[in-house]
Parts: structure tokens; C-alpha cells; sequence
């Protein structure tokens, strides 16, 4: 094909999906403004004319598949289409924010701006960088939520084009998203963006595990289908009987959701039991109560199958704080196994799949009521408000409240707050009122007194108890769940710090009869007192922890010794042995060539004091050379060779290794993506590393000799600890070992699962 015919065929490709969005637009329920779509589809077609992403197709192709993902998967209407379309047009072209609101108005301009401003890769460069761009996320958004929408469906694009990147970019990405836009979309009651974008995360991190369950779950679908089916019979009969307009149909849970299970629990594949749930979506009758309905269809299936009364849950009385509403109830099915059903009305449905906040403000002449959403937009903009300066520890509070699943408490007067589970006492205290937090002295939850600190549970009453003369404290921290409760806290601290670094400042002018202090004379205090600085001495002073002589003179007398210096032959020995202590990184170009590093070439690295720079593209060979490795193992997640994995490169020019699946990794890759480098793991005969097995069954006489020596048949096992405790007759084992591989650890399992009476075993984090 020439390259004339190339480019009808890409014209023709970008007309067809144009037409796709402008369909899927026409299909909605929104006002027909297709004019403003169009103009700004041809501003964006001429802004990016020539640019292409990538994957090498025509960079248009981006923002039309944008536009399409809010159009049919949000539903939102035209302002959000035509601002999906510009998203990328004042920050990679030469078009300014005024050019977008001459043309389309103020709206439009407003979105696209908001959009611009958060669109360098979420994070910039360095942390401080990065909590002030998820800030200004935020920010928008309370100001307009369709910002934070668009900036999903960007992100949802962006994952399902992934496979163009390279694999440290990959992670860096599939980090923020699993950290920051999962939470947010599931926040949003976006449910189906946010399972795909799960989705795709777990596909682009373990690929191996992910084909693997894929396979899994389609070879067991015959199983399922006819479990199905024996359930689906009685239950179509009596809902038809109902004469109500329904439909019936089981849904497979998410690979992401399967494998999570899979983790927490430390089970199999076989042993998730609850693979499927079915739900029924029902017409509302006219002039019929939709709660009604779903009660009455609860009570037809109950009178068929056995209810598990501890399973119930009701969103439709008390719906989740992103506007969830169902009735989910579970019962035992015709083949002997448990069934979970979940009940919904059409628009419950809409609410759940394209989320609440598709339907939330934009809706002409409606009358929006108080919800959640509003309350959790205030909390946001509460803690930005009182921003922690350290970046993960905001990107972690903000964090705290969008996963959080919900419990119901009331106040003594009998009003609900809804709260996030495992949330205390001193949360709740927050809840009411700042002071109220501010001044708590404890609590009575269900009329009986309790210390703050303490959990609550859904349906206690709780009725707070404050004193004037209580004011926050550090530890309070270790007592919160919220957001708002951890902001207000650390506000306060900051306050208190304050107040007595002035006190302290004061004291010392005071003894100087505020009179300008000699900077020789106030590093000597610095230096007497211990202090990194002048607001830590001020502080000191302030705080009553060290004491100020009666006369000023006293510090011109004093006489600083200096620190004993060791000799230059000394000092040199000292940095010498710390060099051999210290494994450096092997030189990569050494790997290469095969050649074996120098025992000098190590002293002098180390006594320079400088490493050789990781290439941050390449991918970085972990390798171990005379019993010294090229990295560190993390004690996070103690990731084992044949793990997937990532390398973090720290500021001393060291590559940290951490499981893809790991928490801290997590947080790593959303907070220092140019700092993520893809890693490989090399052969380890003579470094090993710590893995922990657990495993559980029967307890009878001498089966934990049997299980030892089985570990020792044909190989020798480096056993660093065992702990065995029992309980009733039954017992659980916890091996710590050295091994070399994942693979070993994989063998010794299925050794130990060969032992009668043992029932699990499992490789666990340390």
C-alpha cells in the first residue's frame, strides 16, 4: 500500500469512529447539540494533524476514543464530550484556554483547563511536585466533577493501549492506576470502569497468572452453567408467576477479584467458592414502590432456598456512600453450594454500571438531594484545605476514604453517620465537629464507656465526652481511620508546635534583652543544645526540655570541644571495611562481557563515594557475583526469584526489588515513577533468599516429623525456624526456610500437601 492509500485509509478510519462517537451520543437520553461535538472534533483533527501516539496510529484516534468512553460508558452529554475531544489540545499544541472559550464558551474552557492542569503524567518529578498535581486533581474537581471523569476515561484509554510502552513505564503506570483512578472510579460508582481498569492492571503485572485463571475460569464454565441453570428453574417459574419484567443472569467475577481472593486467603483456585453471583434487573411497575419490588422477589426466592441470614446486605434502605443501591442475600442452592443474588431495579443498574455520578447535577430540572458524594466532596476539599506537606502521607489520607467500606453509627440523639470501617470512637468525635474531636476524653458506645480509641461497629450508638483541657496529642494519629480526623489532628499539632516555637523565640530574646544574637553565638546554642535548626531550638526552649541559663554571658564562656578525629591511616581503614561490608551494584558492562568485578575497583567506589548511574530504560540484570549481590531485597514483601517484579532505584543509586502485587510498591510506583525500572532476575546458587510457608491440618502424634523429614527427601533444607501451635486438634505450622528460587518453595509445598492429615499449605509474606 502506498503511502497516499495509507492515508485515505487512516482518514476513512478516523471518519468511522467520529461517526461511532456521534451515534453513541444520539442513542442517549441528552439533548441533541451535535453542532458543538463537531466543531470541536475538527479543532481537535487540525490541532493534532501529523502527531501521532506510540503505537504509531494517528494521535486523533486518542481523543475520539475518549470521547466515545464518556459518551456510552458515563453517559455524560455534550459539554463533556466536546471538552473530551480538546483534552489534549492546549497543552501539546499552540491553542491557549482562550481560544476554547471564545469558541465554546466558558464551560468547556473551564473542563479543558482543569484538565491541562493535571495532565503532566499526574505526577511531575519529584514528591512534592506530585501531592500538588493530585491536589490540583482535587481542586477541579470539586469545582466540576467532570474533570475528574474525562481524566478517568483518559486513564481507561491509556491501560487499554498499553502494550506500546516499555515495561518500566508499564509498571510506573499500572502503580498510579491501581493507587489512585481504581479508588477514585470506584469512589464515582463507576463499577464497570473501575474492575477493567483492575483488570488490565493485573494483566500488564503478572501476565503468566492472569492467562492462567483466564484458562481456569473458562474450563470450569460447563460446571457453572449448570449449577446455574438447577438454581435459575423454580426461581424463573415464581418470578413469572410475579407478571413482572425482569432479567436473570449469572456474572463471573473479575480475574483481579478472583486472584485477590486467592492471595488474601492463601487458597487455590478450586477453593473459590463463590466464583459467580446472579442478578436480577426488574422493571418498575407503575405507580409501584421500587423497595417493594425488590422485597417481594427477595420473598419468592427465600421461599424456595435456604437463606444465610449473616450474608444479607441492604444498599437499597441505606445505599453506599457512591450511590450503590441493591439487595444482595446468599442461599444455599439446589447442588449443595452457596449462591449470592443480587437484587436491582433498572435504575439501580444504570447508577451501578456508568456510576452515580453520571446522573449527579447534570440533569436538567432535578432537584438534587443531599448525598453521599456531596459529603465525601467536602471532606476532599477539607483536607486540601490542611494539605500534610509530605506527599505519600497525603496521597495516604486522601487514599483513606475512597475504599473504605462503610458503617452506620448513631449519635445518642438517634441520627446516622456513615463512617469507614474500622473507624474509632475519636473518628466519630471528628465527625461531629472539629472541637468535639479537639476536646474528646473518651466515649459511650451503647451506654457503656469505652476509650476512644475504640473500633466501632455498624449500629452502635456513641455519645462523646469532652474536657477543655484536653488538647490532640501524636499519638491520636495511631487512633484514626478518616481523613478528616487525621487532617484536623495534624492541623492541630502544627498549631501547638507553633505556638510554643514562639514561646520558646520569645524566652531566648527575652535573656538576650532582644537584642540581634551573633550567628557565632547562636550555632554555639545550636550546638550546645543539640538542635538541626532554629525552630527545633525554639521549640526545645518553648517546651521546658532544655533549660536557658540565668545570664546570656554564660554562653560567650562556653568553650565548644571539638569531635575526636580519628588519624588519616585510621579513617581510611574504617571506609575500607565498610566498602567490603557494603555489596555495591555489579557494573552492568562487566555483567555483559562476563568478566568478574575487581576486589580495588570496590574500595575505590566506595571511597569516592559515588556509584554509577542505573540506566533507567535498560532493563537491569539482578545478579549475585563472590557472594555479593547487585541489589536489595525488600522486607515488605521478601519477593523470591521467579516472582514478578520491579526495581526501585533509591537515591543512593540502588535497585530495590519488589513484588508487583506489593502495597509499598505500590506507593512507590505512583509516587516516584521515573525512579521504576524494569528488572530480570538472574541464576542464584549461592545467595539465598527468606520465605515463609504455612500450612494447616490435623493434629495427630509425630506428623510434624513427618512432615520434616519429607522436606528432606532428595534435597537439603536450610530451615531458619519452625512454629507449630495447635488448637482443639487442630494445628497450624509456620516454616521459615532458605531458598534460592520461587520454584523451590512451590516443591517443598506440594511435599508437605502430600503428608495425611495436613489440609493447606501455602507460601506466606514474612
Amino acid at each position: 500500500m502506498s503511502d497516499e492509500e495509507k492515508l485515505v485509509a487512516e482518514d476513512q478510519m478516523i471518519e468511522n469512529e467520529f461517526q461511532a462517537l456521534l451515534n453513541d451520543y444520539l442513542n442517549s437520553n441528552h439533548r441533541r447539540k451535535v453542532d458543538v461535538i463537531t466543531r470541536a472534533y475538527n479543532m481537535a483533527k487540525e490541532a493534532h494533524k501529523g502527531a501521532r501516539r506510540r503505537s504509531g496510529e494517528p494521535y486523533i484516534m486518542h481523543p475520539l476514543a475518549v470521547a466515545r468512553i464518556v459518551s456510552k460508558e458515563m453517559g455524560l452529554g455534550s459539554t463533556s464530550i466536546s471538552a473530551s475531544l480538546l483534552h489534549d489540545v492546549v497543552e501539546d499544541t499552540d491553542y491557549t484556554v482562550e481560544d476554547i472559550r471564545a469558541l465554546f464558551g466558558e464551560k468547556i474552557a473551564q473542563i479543558v483547563d482543569g484538565l491541562t492542569k493535571i495532565s503532566h503524567g499526574m505526577f511531575g518529578e519529584n514528591v512534592s511536585a506530585q501531592a500538588e498535581n493530585f491536589r490540583k486533581l482535587l481542586l477541579t474537581m470539586s469545582d466540576d466533577i467532570r474533570v475528574i471523569l474525562i481524566k478517568i476515561a483518559d486513564r481507561l484509554h491509556n491501560m487499554r493501549t498499553l502494550s506500546s510502552m516499555t515495561a518500566a513505564k508499564q509498571y510506573k503506570i499500572t502503580g498510579e492506576t491501581l493507587y489512585i483512578y481504581a479508588p477514585l472510579a470506584h469512589r464515582l460508582g463507576l463499577f464497570a470502569i473501575k474492575t477493567e481498569l483492575e483488570e488490565l492492571c493485573f494483566k500488564y503485572e503478572h501476565p503468566e497468572t492472569y492467562a492462567d485463571l483466564t484458562q481456569k475460569i473458562e474450563e470450569t464454565a460447563p460446571e457453572r452453567n449448570k449449577i446455574y441453570e438447577n438454581f435459575a428453574v423454580p426461581v424463573i417459574k415464581a418470578l413469572d408467576k410475579m407478571d413482572m419484567e425482569y432479567e436473570m443472569r449469572a456474572r463471573v467475577k473479575s480475574v483481579y477479584s478472583i486472584w485477590n481472593k486467592m492471595q488474601t486467603k492463601g487458597i487455590e483456585f478450586s477453593e473459590v467458592y463463590d466464583l459467580f453471583a446472579v442478578r436480577i434487573i426488574f422493571e418498575v411497575h407503575p405507580g409501584m414502590d421500587e423497595k417493594k419490588q425488590c422485597w417481594d422477589i427477595y420473598s419468592a426466592i427465600t421461599d424456595i432456598y435456604k437463606l444465610r441470614p449473616d450474608r444479607i446486605r441492604d444498599w437499597v434502605s441505606h445505599p453506599k456512600a457512591n450511590g450503590y443501591q441493591a439487595l444482595h442475600l446468599t442461599v444455599m442452592g439446589p447442588d449443595g453450594k452457596w449462591i449470592e443474588i443480587q437484587i436491582r431495579s433498572r435504575r439501580m443498574d444504570d447508577i451501578a454500571e456508568k456510576g452515580f455520578a453520571a446522573h449527579w447535577k447534570y440533569k436538567e430540572n432535578r432537584i438534587e438531594e443531599d448525598n453521599e458524594l456531596d459529603k465525601w466532596l467536602k471532606t476532599i476539599q477539607e483536607v486540601l484545605a490542611n494539605p500534610n506537606p509530605n506527599a505519600i502521607d497525603f496521597l495516604d489520607t486522601v487514599k483513606m476514604n475512597l475504599f473504605s467500606s462503610e458503617i452506620f453509627v448513631f449519635t445518642p440523639k438517634g441520627e446516622i453517620k456513615t463512617l469507614p470501617q474500622g473507624a474509632t470512637a475519636l473518628d466519630f468525635a471528628y465527625t461531629i465537629h472539629t472541637r468535639v474531636g479537639d476536646h474528646c476524653l473518651g466515649a459511650k458506645v451503647n451506654h457503656t464507656l469505652a476509650p476512644f480509641s475504640q473500633k466501632l461497629s455498624s449500629g452502635d450508638q456513641v455519645e462523646i465526652l469532652t474536657s477543655q483541657s484536653v488538647n490532640p496529642q501524636p499519638e491520636w494519629l495511631n487512633f484514626v481511620t478518616t481523613a478528616k480526623a487525621r487532617t484536623k489532628i495534624e492541623a492541630s499539632l502544627r498549631r501547638q508546635r507553633r505556638r510554643i516555637t514562639e514561646k520558646g523565640q520569645k524566652m531566648l530574646e527575652e535573656l538576650f534583652e532582644n537584642e540581634p544574637i551573633d550567628n557565632t553565638v547562636f550555632n554555639k546554642i545550636l550546638h550546645v543544645y543539640k538542635a538541626e535548626n532554629k525552630d527545633d531550638l525554639y521549640y526545645l526552649i518553648g517546651n521546658n526540655e532544655v533549660l536557658l541559663p540565668s545570664n546570656k554571658d554564660a554562653f560567650f564562656k562556653m568553650k565548644i570541644e571539638p569531635e575526636k578525629q580519628d588519624n588519616l591511616f585510621v579513617r581510611y581503614m574504617k571506609q575500607a571495611m565498610n566498602a567490603i561490608k557494603k555489596a555495591p551494584p555489579v557494573d552492568q558492562r562487566n555483567i555483559k562481557n562476563g568478566q568478574k568485578e575487581s576486589e580495588p575497583s570496590v574500595v575505590s567506589e566506595e571511597l569516592s563515594g559515588e556509584r554509577e548511574k542505573i540506566d533507567r530504560k535498560a532493563v537491569f540484570l539482578l545478579t549475585e557475583t563472590n557472594f555479593r549481590k547487585n541489589f536489595i531485597v525488600s522486607s515488605c514483601c521478601n519477593p523470591l526469584p521467579g516472582d514478578d517484579v520491579f526495581g526501585y532505584v533509591t537515591e543512593k543509586e540502588e535497585v530495590e526489588v519488589h513484588k508487583r502485587s506489593c502495597q509499598t510498591g505500590l506507593k512507590l510506583k505512583s509516587s516516584f515513577g521515573d525512579r521504576i525500572i524494569a528488572v530480570k532476575w538472574g541464576d542464584y546458587r549461592q545467595y539465598s533468599f527468606l520465605a515463609s510457608i504455612v500450612f494447616t491440618g490435623i493434629d495427630r502424634v509425630g506428623i510434624l516429623g513427618t512432615i520434616l523429614s519429607k522436606l528432606s527427601e532428595d534435597v537439603v533444607v536450610n530451615i531458619q525456624s519452625v512454629n507449630v501451635s495447635t488448637n482443639d486438634g487442630i494445628f497450624e505450622g509456620v516454616f521459615n526456610i532458605h531458598v534460592h528460587s520461587a520454584e523451590e518453595v512451590n516443591q517443598l509445598c506440594a511435599k508437605i500437601a502430600k503428608v495425611d492429615g495436613v489440609s493447606t499449605v501455602h507460601r506466606s509474606t514474612i
